[in-house]
């Protein structure tokens, strides 16, 4: 058997659907053999929700091999991959009050290839000042000054370009506008935070990474000690 229902203006259906299955299960006995479910519409979203979320896993490892790449380092990426979780904060601040669909999903899917550029072009700048043998502290001083203006222009110009679409403006827009939203306040997130947070932990992680190196090399220091004595 199937029960059919639309869902009254200003609910989301996802919500109602589970309400209404959690209540089935805490009052209604199934018999043997049978199953309470969804289907349809409902069915649909659950997979595409799930999808969706791979999507996004598949995302954060594509970004990571990339740079990784582009800095021959796996350390470096760590500092500048720190914007995706930053910039989840404001992309639920920003879907107060909006559903949680598929499309704010795809904004946030959107987010975690956006919200990169900023550390990108702060610790590019501190890995070129520091190969020019500025010190590490001179240089993220330097970074942050210089590369604040090309940071917050491409910032202004993502959260304007998607303002129009964020305000829900023109029919049917209602249902994109989640992923504009998310958008929006991830970006604006992760600018603020990332210009603070980035710099830390790139300092923090090259210190980690340069006591496991002058370990290294001590031990091989020793080892060569040792062989030119044998001999």
């Amino acid at each position: 058997m199937a029960v059919n229902a639309n869902v009254l203006s200003g609910a989301f259906s996802g919500t109602v659907s589970n309400y209404i299955l959690a209540r089935i299960n805490e009052s209604v006995e199934v018999p043997p053999g049978y199953f309470v479910g969804q289907s349809g519409e409902a069915e649909i979203m659950g997979e595409a929700f799930r999808n969706i979320f791979k999507a996004l896993v598949l995302a954060v490892i594509f970004i990571y091999l990339l740079l990784a790449s582009l800095y021959e380092s796996f350390s470096d990426p760590f500092s500048i991959m720190l914007s995706l979780p930053l910039s989840l904060i404001g992309a639920i601040i920003g879907l107060i009050g909006s559903s949680f669909s598929i499309m704010s999903l795809i904004g946030i899917v959107l987010l975690m290839g956006l919200v990169t550029k900023n550390a990108i072009l702060l610790i590019d700048f501190v890995k070129q000042r520091r190969e020019q043998g500025v010190s590490r502290y001179d240089a993220i001083l330097q970074a942050g000054p210089i590369r604040l203006r090309p940071i917050l222009m491409t910032t202004f110009a993502m959260v304007f370009g998607m303002l129009p679409l964020a305000l829900g403006i023109g029919p049917g827009a209602e249902l994109r506008a989640p992923m504009a939203r998310a958008a929006i306040g991830g970006i604006i997130s992760s600018t603020l935070l990332t210009l603070v947070v980035v710099p830390v932990v790139y300092t923090l992680i090259d210190d980690f990474v340069g006591f496991f190196r002058r370990k290294e090399k001590r031990i091989t220091a020793i080892a060569e000690e040792e062989s030119v004595l044998d001999q």
